[in-house]
């Protein structure tokens, strides 16, 4: 079973999430909870939004048990990008991209003897 939660265009750039997705997938809920609490980037309180609203998903929606979940995949694309002019010498502009992102976690129980990323 697995369980769900979507974050949609959300203002940071695909790229800046990315970093941070790279530290938790495939962990166990409980540490990637923590090292989202204590990592100092912008993604992280988003991030951590979103893994709350997983777990209650699995726990809530799927009956899952908290304790066995870990995080099977994360992923981020790229949403809807503002494009804005700055102004510059001699009349002319320069193009501003404020990119934002759909995040994508889901969440399953681990089995006995099976880890993240081995296929049985």
């Amino acid at each position: 079973m697995e369980s769900k939660a979507h974050l949609r265009y959300v203002r940071i750039s695909p790229r800046k999430v990315t970093i941070v997705l790279d530290l938790i997938r495939c962990k166990p809920v409980k540490f990637a909870m923590a090292v989202l609490r204590h990592t100092p980037k912008a993604a992280s309180e988003y991030l951590g939004k979103l893994l709350k609203s997983a777990v209650a998903n699995a726990v809530n929606n799927h009956g899952m048990s908290e304790s066995d979940l870990y995080i099977s995949q994360c992923f981020v694309c790229s949403a809807s990008t503002a494009r804005r002019m700055r102004p510059v010498s001699k009349g002319r502009g320069h193009k501003i991209l404020k990119r934002s992102s759909h995040i994508t976690l889901m969440l399953k129980e681990s089995v006995k003897g099976v880890s993240c990323g081995s296929k049985s």
